[in-house]
């Protein structure tokens, strides 16, 4: 899109790889030869949990962690009530955030293009955009996120002043001279506040002040 309408300004989104640093990574991606690697951490801290509880049903909450992690199921691929969510995110174990176990031994470096999108569906996220002649730039939002959160992404007076969404997919936008092309041959809709919004899509907000 900053190829097809030359902006002012191109705000990308970056994406970092830190090899092995478990802790401060928002998303990991792990070969699955290597899997155990990053779980017996989370056997160890749960284990010494389990063994300290007093609590009848944390016990058993554990337990049923354990058995799990230890068949190599990361915890953010476990199933959780309200409650037991709590209990976990306390206790905090590495493969409770997003991970992303692939098919790829010690010597294959796997293409970032394709770990990229994977690693954003393991943490349930997704990028809109928006495009035109003044600057073209990616938003990370969660998925489900509605117009109006979009909206506010971008920013707040945008979300308290929403009336409507104009969208349109991003492949169909770039077919398309401009936007106001885009709506001539009849490619945007129009969405209110709550409409879900897709993946690979472009959003024009119209609001009042």
């Amino acid at each position: 899109m900053a190829e097809k309408f030359l902006p002012k300004k191109v705000t990308p989104y970056y994406v970092a790889f830190v090899p092995d640093d478990y802790e401060s990574a928002d998303i990991i991606v792990i070969a699955r030869d290597r899997l155990l690697d990053l779980l017996i951490y989370d056997i160890e801290k749960v284990e010494t949990r389990r063994d300290r509880a007093t609590d009848p049903e944390e016990r058993t909450l554990l337990e049923r962690v354990l058995a799990d992690l230890e068949q190599e199921i990361p915890a953010c691929a476990q199933s959780f009530e309200e409650s037991e969510k709590t209990i976990m995110r306390g206790l905090s174990p590495l493969s409770l955030k997003p991970t992303l176990v692939i098919d790829a031994d010690r010597t294959t470096e796997p293409d970032p293009n394709t770990i990229i999108p994977q690693a954003m569906a393991a943490a349930n996220i997704m990028f809109f955009y928006t495009a035109g002649k003044q600057e073209v730039r990616p938003w990370l939002v969660n998925r489900g996120t509605s117009a109006q959160g979009c909206a506010g992404k971008i920013h707040s007076d945008l979300a308290q002043g929403f009336v409507k969404a104009e969208i349109v997919p991003a492949n169909d936008l770039l077919q398309c001279h401009s936007m106001h092309d885009a709506r001539q041959r009849g490619l945007t809709r129009l969405v209110d506040r709550d409409f879900i919004i897709p993946e690979e899509i472009v959003l024009e907000i119209r609001f009042n002040i």
